[in-house]
């Protein structure tokens, strides 16, 4: 039978003090194991390739965040700076916005081979599912060196079901396809004990959004309280220089501004005067942590999607503090959701910290790992239909309905494809992902742009317009300006410019 070496512990054993796990510990894993984790990881790019190719074909992806993505790996794969257009020009940046001046994530350039293959945004959502993938082998070898080969098995599937991931998935392409993976792979390095990979692992991070500078200062302060010290000592460092630097020299030096995200004005107007009053202030910015409810809700729905309680049975879920308090103490109601894909973030951690509680209870009662492992798979599993609307958006994957495009949403599609080749067009924003591989696409906002064509949607208000009757206006305005309807059916409405358009005050306040 064909074997290979995977490095893991022989379960239930313990290394000596000072040795790599990896290096000491090695056990042989049948060829059945590499296909038992090689077909829970096909199963979950299935699922998700199924879930992005029908949520593309029901226009369920927005021009925000999807075709400004599209729009700079295109770039990237064309040997161009990350530019998009759709993001420049509806925030104000310019036409020629280099998306390094939005969020500093330059792994996506990693990406652009895959548009060498296939230039359309749905290689995005595709390389996204391969990417979380990726991550389930990194689970089944984690959880296999803390609790054995079964517990393995059941924490991977409870892994591939969990919803924070199908969250993800139904919010489009993010830049946490590349945070999930590389998160796994820190920590499990780290039970390894490979210090000097999982370091790595969390210097990569760092290359994935800004923001992910405070999670690798909290992996240092990890590194520390299990001894490491010079390599904690580092990361707690270096990971807040990281984050200063980005936000206030290299985010500016690509065209953004280092305050554009501050979303924390109950708390002050920048990261020191934050940082006061959460230390003067504890009472208060614990209330708003916790307020509204929806954030305490999110909270709670997070801690049960990987193990419930058993997670806070390791000190691996202190990483979790920064990733919450970046989100619950912002204004942004978006960070409060259930239904963003800043959950996925949180997930490796919180599944890590739960099989490490449960490594702790083998010592003690020998079934305690299987019975718990396959506790925490049936909480999945239960938390599936449970779990509030929305998030676990892959039960769309089994009604038949779901499959069929509403009447708007193939008018939209029929309409798109009369808009020619390489044509600026002004776009709703959940029709912009079907236009953006061949024409250049800006966001049909509260101000007029001048664009060849335009095209939107009227059942209800998409972003950025903050009601129905001001997107009905925004149409009429248009038409007065000189451009003349081409299609118009099922709430749809496709406009041809057919004389130079005038500069026009913003008609409302966009986001």
């Amino acid at each position: 039978m064909t074997e290979t070496l995977i490095q893991a512990d022989v379960p239930g054993a313990r290394p000596s003090s000072g040795q790599p796990a990896d290096r000491r510990w090695r056990r042989r894993v049948p060829g059945r194991h590499l296909l038992g984790v090689g077909a829970l990881a096909l199963a979950m790019v299935a699922a998700h390739l199924a879930f992005a190719l029908q949520g593309f074909y029901r226009l369920k992806y927005g021009a925000y965040d999807l075709v400004i993505f599209d729009q700079a790996i295109r770039a990237y794969s064309r040997f161009g700076p990350p530019v998009s257009i759709v993001k420049g020009v509806h925030n104000d940046f310019g036409p020629d916005f280099n998306i390094l001046g939005d969020h500093f994530s330059p792994v996506l350039a990693l990406l652009a081979p895959v548009y060498w293959v296939w230039d359309d945004p749905r290689a995005l959502l595709g390389a996204q599912a391969v990417l979380f993938a990726l991550t389930v082998p990194i689970v089944w070898v984690f959880t296999r060196r803390a609790l054995g080969t079964k517990a393995a098995y059941l924490v991977a599937a409870a892994f591939t079901l969990a919803w924070p991931m199908q969250g993800a998935a139904g919010a489009g392409f993010h830049e946490v396809a590349f945070a999930v993976p590389l998160i796994a792979l820190m920590l499990e390095r780290l039970q390894a004990g490979r210090v000097g990979q999982a370091v790595a692992a969390a210097l990569g991070l760092l290359f994935v959004k800004e923001d992910m500078g405070l999670l690798v200062a909290a992996f240092g302060f990890l590194l520390l309280l299990r001894g490491r010290r010079r390599a904690g000592a580092a990361l707690m460092v270096l990971g807040p220089v990281a984050l200063y630097v980005t936000v206030n020299l290299v985010i500016p030096a690509f065209g953004g501004r280092a305050d554009y995200y501050w979303v924390y004005d109950q708390l002050g107007p920048d990261a020191p005067s934050a940082l006061a009053y959460l230390v003067t202030h504890p009472v208060d910015a614990l209330r708003i942590l916790v307020t509204p409810a929806i954030k305490a809700h999110t909270m709670l729905w997070i801690f049960l999607a990987a193990g419930g309680l058993l997670c806070l049975g390791s000190t691996t879920v202190l990483l979790t503090v920064p990733l919450l308090a970046l989100r619950m103490f912002s204004s942004n109601e978006n960070h409060w959701e259930t239904t963003q894909h800043y959950n996925a973030f949180l997930e490796p951690i919180l599944l890590f910290a739960a099989v490490e509680t449960l490594a702790r209870l083998k010592r003690r009662w020998s079934w305690a790992p299987l019975a718990w492992s396959g506790a925490l798979l049936a909480a999945t599993l239960a938390l599936i239909p449970l779990a509030p609307p929305l998030v676990t958006p892959f039960k769309a994957l089994y009604d038949p309905a779901k499959w069929h495009r509403l009447p708007w949403e193939a008018a939209a599609v029929e309409a798109a494809r009369l808009v020619p080749d390489g044509a600026l067009v002004e776009a709703d924003n959940y029709v912009g992902p079907q236009l953006t591989t061949r024409t250049r696409v800006l966001l049909l906002d509260c101000t007029p742009r001048g664009a060849d064509w335009i095209l939107a949607t009227t059942p209800a208000k998409h972003f950025p317009f903050d009601s129905l009757d001001r997107m009905k206006q925004r149409l009429r305005l248009a038409q007065e300006q000189g451009y003349q309807v081409v299609f118009q059916r099922d709430q749809v409405t496709l406009l041809r410019r057919t004389r130079p358009v005038l500069a026009t005050p913003p008609i409302c306040t966009s986001w």
